[in-house]
């Protein structure tokens, strides 16, 4: 499904404390974000007419089998666990339920794919002016992720409905208090940036003008895409270092060599 929102819609799900950051803000005083935010709103209302940001995601009836999420469609998404001594040795198919189709016992879960992303000239129309440039791609990239925190909230309570009863402030929305996790690609649970290949497969991303560059990277930068679980214990990690055992069975469930596998996930080696 595709869901298109004008900038008004995703502008309340902006978390402002990463906007600062990206501006060096931290230990400024607060005048100083205030008047910076006042600014950014300002230019949000004034191009409500101009950009759109847009959604895709799909949802799907998916087991986990070992390391794997496996898809209705025989696709199987290959996660990577922690190896790393005093970790918990998470993966985030512990959070996806373990079985086969056409099981008799139980139901099989559900999990969702998505990608989020900003009117492409909205990163390109500001070249003449470079405050204005780097201001606008800061707000794209706010835009992306406040996107995706709305289409969440909206898969959780409508599409997908496991939460339907969901009566969440933004405040608490911001602070991730809902059921269930969003990893995103090249996040730390979630690494190696060439699974983007694999969710464009899924779910069409470039349907909402994201292009991927040969190492899997999205264009426009201000994009987000990959998974929703929805299991109560869900939480987010980061995998850490793997050994060279784990990164030769990933290579093999991923199906890629095992050299071209070690250029994506060199940064956890």
């Amino acid at each position: 499904m595709v869901l298109n929102y004008s900038l008004s819609e995703v502008a309340p799900y902006i978390n402002w404390l990463y906007f600062y950051h990206a501006w060096g803000m931290s230990g400024k005083p607060e005048g100083e974000r205030e008047h910076l935010r006042a600014e950014a709103e300002e230019r949000l209302r004034y191009y409500e007419h101009s950009y759109q940001t847009h959604a895709v995601f799909q949802l799907f009836e998916a087991y986990s089998e070992g390391d794997d999420i496996v898809l209705e469609n025989g696709v199987k998404i290959p996660c990577l666990r922690q190896q790393e001594v005093e970790s918990d040795y998470l993966c985030l198919s512990d959070f996806v339920q373990s079985g086969h189709f056409g099981a008799k016992n139980g139901q099989n879960d559900t999990i969702g794919v998505f990608g989020t992303t900003v009117d492409a000239n909205l990163e390109t129309d500001f070249e003449a002016d470079p405050y204005a440039k780097l201001m606008m791609q800061l707000l794209a990239d706010r835009l992306a992720e406040a996107t995706a925190e709305r289409m969440h909230e909206e898969v959780r309570r409508q599409y997908w409905g496991y939460a339907k009863d969901e009566q969440l402030t933004l405040e608490e929305i911001l602070k991730e208090k809902w059921q269930g996790i969003r990893p995103a690609v090249g996040y730390p649970s979630l690494p190696d940036t060439s699974l983007n290949f694999l969710i464009d497969e899924l779910i069409d991303i470039q349907q909402i003008g994201i292009r991927l560059t040969e190492s899997g990277a999205m264009k426009p930068h201000a994009s987000v895409s990959g998974l929703m679980l929805s299991h109560p214990q869900a939480r987010y990690f980061s995998i850490g270092k793997i050994g060279e055992d784990q990164l030769k069975d990933y290579a093999q469930r991923r199906g890629m060599n095992i050299n071209e596998t070690r250029k994506y996930l060199q940064a956890n080696l």
